[in-house]
């Protein structure tokens, strides 16, 4: 009679169990191992992955099972043999997994709002054997992947996110607020709103029904806070100035009926700019690429512009907008929010990676967003009329923007605009005209999106003398693109309100 040999129940293979499901990602790191001990000689042990051998290498107790790091999608099969310590007996474990780095898929609208004081229902379909999350808790789903979502009225945006048996995930960001609703307001500086002429022909405005929000500075283009900010790094650097009560003017506002927008000049910030290359901190500058301050476009001077890619400086604006909701601003609209004028090449951003401007800017607004959600506020973005065509030039992308932010705010000054431009001899003789033809193009890029596009207007004269005609002139070019709302711009806080109509009650 001749020998036989016995299969034996072998050492288990660890780190991989039979019927896994891997994304690219857990592949990358898997590492397969046998207990060296048990599973006997290092020679007699052979591995097979789909058929083909693979390495086994010893490593200190325990042999290593050298899967490859790429695996293409779909099922794999796993394969050792290996001889037994104990005379003529070998062993066979054979382990199955699949390989999946498809995204489940992940359908969802952002939901019609009829009333802003009901709670909102959110409709989405998913792949089936994803898992779906609305900002962390769990949703439940269908056998046909279908899911429902209901949040409470005003919650702003709603991170939807659904994950696979692999681990693969895909995540979209839902407006639930709908639409910011119709604003017309007027600009006014902290300093201005301490001035009673000033602040009360502002009011009048308001109180006249021809205005329903004041836009009032929370950082302005010096960098100095208006009010007596309790952020640390305002304090720190004696931005925080407090040249008007926060709670007092926003109460003052309300009640006259209105709403209040505070804007934010973010990475114009002179004061921020200064105190860091003093004490050394000199990644919070734009640089030249010898190390040097940026002199901003050459109009701004040295140590102008703060850089939006520099942690410290993304969190102290983002900490200012979470305090200015806080104490009751309804809207946070960021100004400067953008690169420094000039070419790329004449300056650098430490810290910024292998992102570009655009990008860097586009992430500090999204986490803006994030860092305001608890609060329920809308959040704004100045940008440059030159910005629907030549996003590059001072990094702001539109598409991007819109994404992660409640209303853009094109500033499309007639005198802002170069000769010729949108086909326009003399934009600043021709306010209709230009105002028309710009917005049409962010009316352009922000179709099909929830994003409100509320124009900066020009009510100063800057090459030709702007009177009530003037300013009318623009508001009807916004009103050409289906953009009601707007913000009225003079540095003086001296509005015409000859120009403006009384608002509609609704």
């Amino acid at each position: 009679m001749g020998w036989t040999t016995f299969l034996a129940l072998g050492p288990s293979v660890q780190g991989i169990g039979d019927g896994s499901v891997l994304n690219g990602g857990k592949v990358a790191q898997l590492s397969a191992y046998l207990d060296a001990e048990a599973a006997g000689s290092r020679n007699k042990v052979r591995a097979t992955l789909d058929g083909a051998a693979i390495p086994v290498v010893a490593q200190g107790s325990r042999l290593r099972i050298a899967l490859p790091r790429l695996l293409p999608e779909g099922k794999h099969t796993l394969v050792v043999k290996g001889a037994s310590s104990l005379p003529l007996v070998s062993y066979r474990e054979t382990v199955n997994f699949t390989v999946d780095s498809t995204a489940p898929e992940l359908k969802v609208a952002d939901p019609e709002i009829k009333s802003t004081a009901k709670s909102v229902t959110i409709i989405g379909k998913t792949s089936t054997d994803a898992k779906v999350t609305a900002d962390g808790k769990e949703v439940s789903v269908d056998k046909s992947g279908a899911f429902k979502i209901t949040v409470p009225k005003g919650t702003p945006v709603v991170n939807v996110t659904a994950a696979d048996r692999a681990g693969n995930t895909t995540t979209k960001d839902v407006n639930a607020r709908g639409r910011r609703p119709m604003i017309r307001a007027a600009h006014i500086t902290a300093i201005g709103w301490g001035n009673d002429a000033l602040r009360t022909h502002v009011m009048a405005l308001v109180r006249s029904g021809k205005l329903n929000a004041v836009q009032l500075d929370v950082k302005d283009e010096d960098g100095e806070v208006g009010y007596a900010s309790e952020v640390p790094l305002a304090r720190q650097i004696g931005a925080a100035k407090g040249y008007y009560d926060a709670r007092k003017a926003i109460a003052e506002i309300h009640k006259a009926g209105a709403q209040v927008i505070g804007r934010i000049v973010a990475f114009r910030d002179p004061k921020l700019a200064t105190a860091a290359w003093k004490s050394g901190k000199r990644n919070q500058v734009v640089q030249t690429p010898d190390g040097q301050a940026y002199a901003g476009g050459g109009h701004y001077g040295k140590l102008a512009f703060t850089n939006f890619a520099d942690p410290t400086v993304r969190k102290y604006n983002q900490d200012l907008a979470v305090e200015a909701s806080k104490l009751g601003f309804d809207d946070i609209l960021y100004d400067y929010v953008r690169r420094p004028d000039g070419p790329l090449s004449k300056m650098r951003f430490p810290g910024i990676g292998s992102a570009t401007p655009e990008q860097s800017i586009v992430s500090f607004v999204a986490d803006t967003r994030t860092a305001m959600r608890p609060h329920a506020k809308f959040l704004g973005v100045s940008v440059f009329g030159i910005a629907a065509t030549r996003p590059t030039e001072i990094a702001q992308d539109i598409g991007g923007l819109a994404k992660v932010s409640d209303y853009i705010a094109p500033m499309v000054y007639p005198s802002h605009w170069g000769p010729g431009e949108y086909g326009v001899a003399n934009p600043d003789t021709a306010p209709y005209a230009i105002v028309q033809r710009s917005l049409a193009d962010f009316a352009r890029l922000t179709k099909g999106t929830q994003v409100e596009v509320v124009p900066w207007l020009q009510d100063f004269s800057m090459g030709s003398t702007y009177g009530p005609k003037q300013v009318a002139e623009q508001i009807k070019a916004a009103a050409a693109n289906k953009m009601n709302s707007f913000i009225l711009w003079n540095a003086g806080a001296r509005y015409q309100g000859a120009a403006l109509q009384q608002i509609a009650a609704h």
